[in-house]
């Protein structure tokens, strides 16, 4: 067991310190995700099983959220309230497009409409998994795929356009490179004590929210209990570089692992369309945050990008940070989106899923209580 938790480990680093190298966008989240997607496959070959326990996703997760939750300020609430209904349509037209993508992709692949669906929803992968497993006729190989697959696009195209001079992400991520390089031992001096109350609440909540069943426990309860210690009064230090690379690459092995594109049938349609249909996404996350900007003059194109850009939200937030975008709004938009995902659009696919999915025959039915 440890020898196959230090070679995808050694994997990981790989990736890391070769994007590090090139000077990639987020080398120590694009680096693993990269090479534990490739390295997985080589050592399947050589029978030996990955191995990297959830509990290190879920430590990272923690980090961020805390990193997410001292970033709100009373500012930043009054300025969320104002933009509430914006929220609100943002996210019915985002689902509005998934769903005609949805309906290409379908025609196309001859895969099931519900099954593209769901493959096409963006955020809450551990919900749709979920939903697909309760709901006859889903395909959940393709729907995993699916999901994975743009989760991946979006985590390393987005990169790639907010850091290039469209979004002025180069300039200002040589300016936080330059910054950190220059105060990361001031940070690492500063963390103690001071962490030591903010670490033991992160974890507590993260806890007592994942038995209770809440979305996203592992971020979520964090970034609240930040959110709320901070907006008290009670401050605590800004993480240090080497925790946000860290964190980074515990997410990106992760996510790495995630994809089995041996296990799809049709493999070179379904991969090309999938391909497809992520770039079409993004251009429409462009298009949507084009349009953030129009009806809210405060928010600027790199802040509404990563607000409307369908990923997952602890990547987004790590891309904020990287290019000085405004993490409180783009944490609050992410947010939304995964609270309506996860509490509104289950139930609409459900009664959407009784009109698309074909109903048992009545001889099917009685087999079936047989």
């Amino acid at each position: 067991m440890i020898r196959r938790f230090l070679i995808t480990l050694a994997i990981s680093l790989a990736g890391g310190f070769l994007f590090t190298l090139i000077r990639s966008p987020l080398p120590w989240l694009l680096g693993p995700m990269l090479f534990t997607l490739i390295g997985s496959r080589l050592m399947a070959k050589a029978k030996i099983r990955p191995l990297w326990p959830g509990w290190l996703r879920n430590s990272a997760m923690i980090a961020i959220g805390y990193a997410m939750g001292s970033a709100f300020t009373m500012e930043t609430l009054r300025e969320m309230g104002h933009q509430l209904p914006t929220m609100l349509l943002m996210n019915v037209l985002l689902l509005l497009f998934c769903a005609l993508i949805a309906l290409g992709v379908a025609k196309l692949s001859g895969q099931s409409y519900p099954t593209v669906l769901m493959g096409c929803i963006p955020g809450g992968l551990s919900q749709m998994i979920l939903l697909a497993g309760e709901t006859p006729g889903i395909n959940v190989t393709v729907m995993t795929f699916l999901q994975v697959s743009r989760l991946l696009m979006i985590i390393f195209c987005v990169p790639m356009l907010i850091f290039s001079p469209v979004f002025g992400g180069t300039h200002q991520a040589d300016t936080a490179a330059a910054a950190a390089s220059s105060g990361a031992g001031a940070a690492w001096s500063g963390l103690f004590p001071d962490i030591l109350l903010f670490a033991a609440v992160c974890v507590a909540v993260a806890l007592l929210a994942q038995k209770i069943k809440f979305p996203s426990a592992f971020l979520l309860g964090p970034m609240i209990a930040t959110a709320a210690l901070f907006l008290s009064g009670v401050h605590g230090p800004a993480l240090p570089t080497g925790i946000l690379d860290a964190s980074q690459l515990l997410i990106g092995t992760y996510v790495g692992l995630l994809l089995r594109p041996e296990r799809l049938e049709n493999k070179t349609r379904t991969i090309v369309l999938t391909i497809m249909s992520g770039l079409v996404l993004i251009g429409g996350s462009l298009g949507l945050s084009a349009l953030l900007t129009q009806l809210h003059g405060s928010v600027s194109p790199a802040t509404a990008f990563l607000s409307m850009a369908p990923g997952g939200m602890d990547q987004m937030a790590l891309m904020a940070r990287e290019v000085h975008a405004d993490l409180a709004i783009v944490s609050c938009y992410q947010i939304f989106r995964l609270w309506f995902i996860f509490f509104v659009v289950p139930p609409l696919l459900r009664l959407a899923f009784k009109r698309l999915l074909p109903r048992k025959s009545a001889g099917e039915e009685a087999v079936g209580e047989s």
